[in-house]
């Protein structure tokens, strides 16, 4: 079964030229969280026609209408493990 988790991200990266926030690129929708992007989840759905109903609606409220591009639909196999490996942290760099 697939399930259809759905993103919105609020940008506030500086990746561009002359630090300018980063959107979109060539691929779809930046993300960049360790630049300050906030990601947030709007849902799991059933469909992706559910999640695209989803977007529709959330254009319509504040902070999400002032990026209605910036959303992002996955598509996973529910019961399956996606992460399959551990991870590192990244010490955060103080600049002084």
């Amino acid at each position: 079964m697939q399930v259809y988790p759905l993103w919105h991200i609020s940008h506030q990266n500086e990746a561009g030229p002359d630090d300018e926030t980063i959107h979109l690129d060539d691929e779809g929708v930046v993300i960049d969280e360790q630049d300050g992007d906030d990601v947030k989840l709007l849902g799991i759905y059933s469909s992706q026609a559910l999640a695209e109903e989803r977007i529709r609606r959330a254009r319509l409220l504040p902070g999400f209408a002032d990026e209605p591009d910036c959303f992002q639909i996955g598509e996973y196999d529910l019961d399956e493990d996606h992460w399959t490996e551990g991870f590192v942290r990244v010490p955060v760099q103080s600049f002084g």
